[in-house]
């Protein structure tokens, strides 16, 4: 019933957007005039944190599902070790060099891109890859710090291209030793409210 009334009021939606008619909380985002929150969350090995879906990745959301913007096949899991905290600025083409994107194939992880993020079908207004998350090999001398964790459309590691869809610090350093295996899922949720 959601999404129908979503696609049913697409221009309403970009308009909330365009005029800034809509709310950013720790719970996610709230369109009060359609009563529609949509939220996201990241699960790893430590247990689950709330995300930030900033304006590019609202913007993409809306005009992929809402007019005729071509759907990205493909979204990847990017870590970050910056001590950053985002906002509804970041983007695609700035979240390397601000959140400090972890690329390092000897001091990072060891997988050559970005993990794929795998969902399984969407239902009940969510969609996920809780059931088979994204591994990250980690491969250090010593330890990696992860401070956080983002959803974008590109694979290459540091790529400023694509859209960046969400992001989200955690809030205490995830510390990871060489060898571990780092689990990452991310769910997104739009309920009425």
């Amino acid at each position: 019933m959601l999404d129908n009334d979503i696609l049913k009021h697409a221009r309403e939606f970009k308009g909330y957007l365009d005029s800034y008619k809509y709310e950013v909380s720790d719970e996610g985002i709230e369109f009060p005039r359609a009563k529609v929150m949509i939220h996201g969350e990241y699960e790893d090995n430590y247990g689950k944190t709330p995300n930030l879906i900033p304006t590019e990745g609202l913007n993409h959301i809306l005009m992929v599902t809402l007019s005729n913007t071509a759907k990205l096949n493909n979204f990847y899991l990017a870590l970050f070790s910056g001590s950053y905290t985002p906002t509804n600025t970041l983007t695609a083409a700035n979240f390397t060099s601000t959140a400090t994107e972890i690329v390092s194939g000897t001091e990072g992880y060891s997988q050559a891109t970005r993990p794929a993020w795998a969902p399984a079908a969407a239902a009940s207004g969510v969609i996920d890859n809780y059931a088979a998350k994204a591994d990250f090999t980690i491969a250090t001398a010593t330890t990696v710090t992860i401070r956080g964790a983002a959803l974008l459309s590109e694979a290459v590691k540091g790529s400023t291209s694509g859209v960046l869809i969400s992001a989200a610090r955690y809030g205490a350093d995830r510390v990871e030793n060489d060898g571990n295996t780092y689990s990452l899922g991310y769910r997104v949720t739009a309920t009425g409210t």
